[in-house]
């Protein structure tokens, strides 16, 4: 049988707090983050970035950075617009979302820049 891991995470520690999939996982090399990019655009998903504060990333509100990019199939120029917004905000952390026009949902969510709490 397996032993199962605990993760520590709590309320009063916000560097603790997981709040999705990947959270749990060794952060993602540039490669790794540029082909879930490459697998949004190949499903033909909209990409959006969003950023927040890290005390309020288990909120369902983030900020959008600009506009979805409706039709973008360019993975460098996803990156470039999400490198923008990390640097706009270096102390936040920053999302990529595919969204799947068809089903009406996100079909992917991920965080791949994390900020640092204040």
């Amino acid at each position: 049988m397996t032993v199962m891991q605990d993760y520590e995470s709590s309320l009063s520690d916000v560097s603790s707090r997981k709040f999705e999939t990947f959270s749990y996982l060794p952060a993602m090399s540039d490669k790794q983050i540029k082909d879930q990019v490459a697998y949004i655009v190949s499903r033909g998903w909209n990409p959006a970035i969003e950023h927040t504060e890290p005390q309020n990333s288990t909120g369902s509100y983030w900020y959008m950075w600009k506009l979805p990019m409706f039709g973008e199939t360019d993975v460098d120029h996803i990156l470039s617009e999400a490198e923008t917004c990390h640097k706009a905000h270096p102390n936040n952390h920053v999302r990529l979302i595919g969204y799947d026009n068809f089903a009406q949902s996100q079909g992917a969510s991920m965080v791949i820049y994390r900020g640092t709490p204040t």
